[in-house]
């Protein structure tokens, strides 16, 4: 509970439902295969359905929102004790067209995205200024990224609003008057990072290129966080983090941050400095914050989506609005990737699975929250049940499904290849070729 006596998390029935300090909900539940299902509100979120591929488990997401529904692709991987899931990309591009894209354009342009008259645009105008002429596409797609994030930051707040109670309920107010835009010089930070993800993109189009599979560690934060550089993140979604004196304060969509430094070797967060802030109940600029790797891998996975599409858009716009014209070789249209061609096909149900998630998340925080005394304090335990039967054991040779009925998910899993390691609060259960051979 907050000190202001609503919940902020409620975990009840496999199901995970978290209260954000802007007021925004989000809704997830995970099977023990891996499987998901993430609801905000507004019937935002995705539909998450696990695969192998050449012996990697890659994760199949069908997204929707706005009432249309696509999808991406994630290759999981172990770091530092806990499994993360980076984007990888279902097509790539030409190597000619990501040397053009990160190289100087022959002169700079001058581009009309359109914006004015927009609302997002407006609510986010003192916070967000598009630069004023592109001498490269890396500052193209930076402005392309900001806008993107902001733009559908706005229209989830409008859909939210539209399915409450409210119907005449606004998006929440702009940026406070304590907010730090995002300056020319933090811009050109993120451009620089823009870069960096075209030549790691590019990088793994070659390798896919021989029908390999790119290792997706050095796709993710785990280079990014031991390659000593100051790699910059734009926040995708909103989240609540600590800052270093123990407060909790909230990141918002299109917000900028900067790694301090590497984590420790056990750290299960990193370390990040605020460069832009909306004010108000978000962490002030200069603040440093904790962010827990799954949400920094988020933010990482965002920042490469959002560009792939913008690659996609310089490729179709080139030539018109003042975009320079692409080399023939760059010309070529995108290839699918091999682990791509031979997915699972995206979820028809998606937009039904979501929706109905979000309407039993209703109930199960209900009926949770109401169990909750009114001063606060956990309700009295319940007598334990008298056991059904036999205590269930746990014994060598058993198998992966055999121990998860029994103890359910682990907490994480070490992936040594043929050796995995099932973490539980009080237990450690260690696997060679599917089999129980070691409990601690």
């Amino acid at each position: 509970m907050r000190a202001n006596g609503r919940p902020a998390d409620v975990r009840a029935h496999g199901m995970d439902v978290h209260h954000g300090l802007n007021g925004n909900r989000r809704v997830s539940m995970e099977r023990a295969d891996h499987s998901r299902v993430v609801a905000e509100r507004g019937g935002r979120g995705y539909v998450q359905r696990p695969y192998m591929y050449h012996g990697h488990e890659y994760a199949h997401r069908t997204y929707y929102r706005d009432g249309r529904a696509y999808d991406r692709f994630y290759n999981r991987y172990p770091y530092h004790g806990v499994f993360l899931e980076g984007y990888a990309p279902g097509v790539y591009f030409a190597p000619a067209f990501y040397g053009w894209a990160y190289n100087p354009w022959v002169a700079p342009i001058s581009f009309s995205w359109g914006f004015a008259g927009n609302p997002w645009f407006g609510y986010y105008g003192a916070y967000f200024t598009p630069f004023p002429v592109y001498p490269s596409a890396s500052l193209w797609l930076t402005d392309y990224l900001v806008s993107q994030t902001l733009m559908a930051a706005y229209q989830a707040n409008v859909a939210a609003a539209a399915a409450s109670q409210a119907a005449a309920a606004q998006p929440p107010p702009p940026p406070a008057p304590d907010a730090v835009a995002l300056t020319p010089e933090v811009k050109q930070l993120i451009a620089a990072e823009v870069q960096r993800q075209l030549a790691l993109e590019n990088q793994e189009a070659t390798v896919a290129a021989r029908h390999e599979e790119p290792d997706p560690a050095s796709s993710g934060i785990a280079r990014m966080l031991s390659d000593n550089i100051q790699h910059v993140f734009i926040a995708g979604a909103a989240i609540d983090v600590v800052d270093a004196n123990g407060t909790e304060c909230a990141v918002s969509e299109g917000d900028a941050l900067q790694l301090t430094g590497p984590p420790a070797a056990d750290a299960t967060a990193a370390n990040l400095v605020m460069l832009s802030t909306k004010g108000g109940l978000e962490c002030h600029k200069g603040a440093i914050v904790s962010v827990a790797l799954a949400d920094l891998q988020d933010m990482q996975n965002h920042m490469r989506e959002t560009i792939s599409s913008g690659m996609g858009d310089l490729q179709a716009k080139q030539s018109t609005g003042g975009l320079p014209a692409i080399p023939a070789s760059a010309k070529a249209a995108p290839v699918k990737a091999d682990f791509a061609a031979v997915a699972p096909p995206p979820d028809p149900n998606a937009a039904t699975q979501i929706n109905q998630h979000l309407q039993e998340a209703d109930k199960v925080e209900q009926e949770t929250v109401s169990q909750v005394p009114a001063d606060g304090a956990a309700p009295a335990a319940a007598a334990p049940a008298a056991p059904a039967g036999p205590p269930k054991t746990i014994a060598l040779g058993q198998t992966f499904d055999q121990i998860t009925s029994i103890l359910g998910p682990p907490k994480s899993i070490v992936d040594l290849g043929p050796k995995k390691i099932y973490v539980y609060p009080d237990m450690k259960i260690t696997f060679n070729g599917g089999k129980v051979t070691d409990v601690q």
